[in-house]
């Protein structure tokens, strides 16, 4: 890692935890067995999944049976969407989401129209949210599934997800939310939250990448299984099992449950503190997404007349991301901002800070100096 850069990308990854390293090393070195081998290797193995089963399940107020090891967000929503459109083909085709979800679901719902399903697709109001009238007033007799991301990886804002639930559960839809930024950050408890599936994943709590999981209410509607060759995990998701991202996720989820009341306030304080430095220093900057209901590391913020590629080319000490989206021809503006209602011009100026656990009160200091003298430089640069 470049010690003179200042990471506030957390949203995009978080680095892994000390601790949940030294959890996982032995299971990359001498414990290598395979969780399905009856030897000691193996029952090794095995036992090191179950404990790690049992950390991700306590973190999510659930039973271990009802937790599914994938190989991360992606899969998981995937899992979700594809298995239950599969799982509940012969009741209905209809498929409720919003368009300010990640693409992992808009991409799959979009694919799954090619296959018969259909997919309404709801607005959100101007912070992100989705209204929960709105998605009982979508239900129809077809509706087989529902998906809303519990917190919105680009802005912040949180959705109702209760009060989207208790829609869901009085019309018997199953409900799906992709929870990837708000579990480990906010209450994660499922049985009080009312889903019936979730999608997490490691590397946004401190833990490996290529690791996540799909919480599976039990009782609830069961999705088919995307792979075929094995009957790991129930035989949902089948195939050799990553006993050391397990055990990472584990350890990570372990922390995230210990750290969740503190240490969201303390990067919550961070993040004002970084805004009310940007705000009172600069004129014209505007933020995006719900200014209380969000994400508490969340800061994603436009600075008009400065094209956000070219503010984080001037950042030289500090890594963060833009709310656009590059190609090979032009600069698009973030689907969600547009959802949003944000004109183009301002959307194409989003940057997103992304504050972490580990990220201090003195590099809030040197993070605001260095965006006000950018910005201004910038904006110079345009009148000239």
């Amino acid at each position: 890692m470049n010690n003179n850069i200042i990471y506030m990308d957390n949203h995009a990854t978080t680095p892994i935890a000390p601790e949940v390293l030294a959890a996982m090393m032995p299971y990359l070195t001498t414990h290598f067995g395979n969780a399905a081998s009856t030897h000691p290797f193996g029952v090794t193995a095995k036992d090191a999944v179950d404990k790690a089963r049992q950390q991700v399940a306590e973190l999510l107020g659930c039973s271990g049976a009802e937790i599914v090891f994938t190989s991360g967000a992606t899969e998981s929503d995937n899992l979700a969407v594809r298995g239950i459109a599969y799982a509940c083909r012969e009741q209905g085709n209809h498929i409720i989401t919003s368009t300010a979800e990640h693409h992992a679901i808009l991409d799959t719902c979009h694919a799954l129209a090619t296959e018969g399903f259909e997919t309404t697709y709801l607005p959100v109001d101007k912070y992100g949210r989705v209204s929960p009238d709105d998605v009982e007033a979508a239900i129809t007799s077809r509706t087989i599934l529902m998906s809303f991301m519990y917190a919105n990886n680009e802005v912040g804002t949180i959705n109702p997800i209760t009060d989207i639930a208790a829609v869901a559960a009085k019309h018997g839809v199953p409900f799906h939310s992709d929870a990837v930024q708000g579990i480990g950050q906010l209450p994660s408890d499922m049985e009080r939250l009312g889903v019936d599936l979730a999608s997490l994943t490691a590397h946004k709590i401190y833990g490996p990448k290529g690791i996540g999981a799909l919480y599976i209410r039990r009782n609830g509607s069961r999705p088919h299984s995307l792979f075929h060759g094995g009957g790991q995990e129930d035989g949902v998701r089948p195939g050799t099992l990553n006993v050391a991202g397990i055990v990472g996720l584990g350890a990570a989820c372990e922390l995230a449950k210990n750290y969740m009341e503190t240490g969201k306030n303390c990067v919550a304080t961070l993040r004002n503190s970084l805004h009310q430095k940007l705000n009172t220093r600069l004129e014209d900057i505007h933020l995006n997404g719900h200014p209380e209901q969000r994400l508490p590391g969340n800061l994603n913020l436009c600075f008009a007349g400065v094209q956000s590629h070219a503010l984080l080319m001037g950042l030289k000490s500090v890594a963060v991301s833009t709310g656009s989206a590059c190609d090979s021809e032009s600069v698009k503006a973030s689907h969600v901002l547009v959802a949003m209602g944000v004109p183009n011009e301002l959307a194409l100026t989003t940057v997103r800070f992304g504050l972490g656990r580990y990220n201090t009160a003195e590099e809030v200091d040197v993070v605001a100096d260095e965006v006000v003298k950018v910005v201004n430089r910038l904006r110079e640069l345009a009148l000239e």
